[in-house]
């Protein structure tokens, strides 16, 4: 399992951790956290990054200290049955997770460019894409992430053109929301930056992974500086009133973007998001199946192919925006108590059995 061709450099966590945390949830998380906490919003974007910081740290003093990933961890400190089952919802939520991005991809599809696309073909043609990317092992897997955030950059420079339309005096009067709307404000913003717990499961597969911690929480401050720029941006293009009545804000931007050679720019950027999808979802099926390795004696091919069938089917079964959402909402609930509270709660059980072993001895 850590064999040394399948390590990476230490930097290449920077791209792991923004590729995680960019992705789907960056084309219309501000009608949410918008709806909450108005043009006070940016302030949540920061204060969940801040917690995100936390939560980064709180995974590398536990893997620092155990040096092995979380499977190994959670058998060490509960043992083998109460160990085993944490285990398994770690490996289901990681894999829902996978199959709520890919959905929502879907959706944006269905509901900007092809109204009637067989979403049966589409997610089967995905699924083969990722099959070919996690059978190369973890160092093709960083490497289509380092691809999914050097290629798609280039989409920055469109939001140049709403900025000249943005009245920067709409962040005004500041902090003007009561604190039970900032609470859920950054409760909400959270879903975005889920997904760091992945580091968990390939930290044994870095390079000098004790200083590369680093390079994950400058990743993790290189997203919350995107999300935080998007929000002012979008809170100065936009009023209040107008921004809840778009759900994907962010491709909204994409509309007004005006070239000679290209009329509806939004469809090259949902063509390029593609490229955003892709190692996001390859590395969410990556550590499921790493996950369950330990457990089964099953070839790797096996268990990429029985999970991606899953994913196709799932996927599929997911109909409809209400379900869409309601099914997203569960995972993302999981998926805080998990990567931030549980994390947290996994150092100081760990510290403290470390220190009782040291007492005895």
């Amino acid at each position: 399992m850590n064999d040394k061709s399948d390590q990476i450099s230490p930097f290449l966590v920077f791209f792991l951790i923004v590729k995680i945390q960019v992705g789907v949830g960056v084309l219309g998380f501000q009608r949410i956290i918008i709806q909450s906490a108005g043009h006070d919003a940016w302030m949540a974007v920061i204060i969940s990054g801040v917690v995100f910081s936390l939560g980064i740290w709180g995974m590398y003093n536990l893997l620092n200290r155990h040096d092995m990933d979380l499977i190994g961890i959670q058998k060490r400190l509960f043992g083998k049955w109460l160990g085993g089952l944490l285990n398994i919802i770690w490996i289901l939520y990681w894999l829902m997770v996978g199959i709520s991005v890919l959905r929502s991809y879907l959706e944006i599809v269905q509901s900007w460019v092809f109204p009637q696309i067989n979403t049966w073909l589409v997610t089967s043609i995905f699924a083969l894409l990722i099959y070919y990317v996690v059978l190369g092992g973890f160092r093709v897997v960083a490497g289509f992430c380092f691809l999914g955030i050097s290629i798609p950059s280039y989409l920055i420079l469109t939001f140049y053109f709403p900025l000249e339309f943005t009245h920067f005096r709409n962040l005004l009067p500041i902090w003007d929301h009561s604190l039970k709307d900032m609470a859920l404000a950054s409760k909400q913003m959270s879903y975005s930056y889920l997904g760091v717990s992945t580091l968990m499961m390939y930290y044994p597969l870095v390079k000098h992974r004790k200083s590369s911690q680093k390079w994950a929480q400058l990743g993790n401050l290189t997203s919350v500086f995107l999300y935080l720029c998007l929000t002012i941006l979008t809170i100065g293009y936009y009023s209040e009133g107008q921004i809840s009545r778009y759900i994907w804000a962010t491709l909204s931007f994409w509309g007004i973007v005006q070239m000679p050679f290209v009329e509806r720019f939004e469809y090259i950027g949902i063509a390029t998001w593609v490229l955003v999808l892709v190692p996001s979802v390859s590395l969410y099926m990556w550590v499921s199946a790493r996950g369950i390795s330990q457990y089964f004696k099953m070839k790797q091919k096996t268990i990429y192919a029985l999970l991606l069938i899953l994913l196709v089917v799932m996927t599929n079964l997911i109909k409809g925006r209400g379900m869409i959402n309601q099914f997203v909402d569960y995972i993302s609930n999981l998926g805080l108590i998990l990567e931030i509270p549980y994390v947290l709660f996994l150092v100081c059980l760990s510290t403290v059995m470390s220190n009782k072993k040291e007492d005895k001895k």
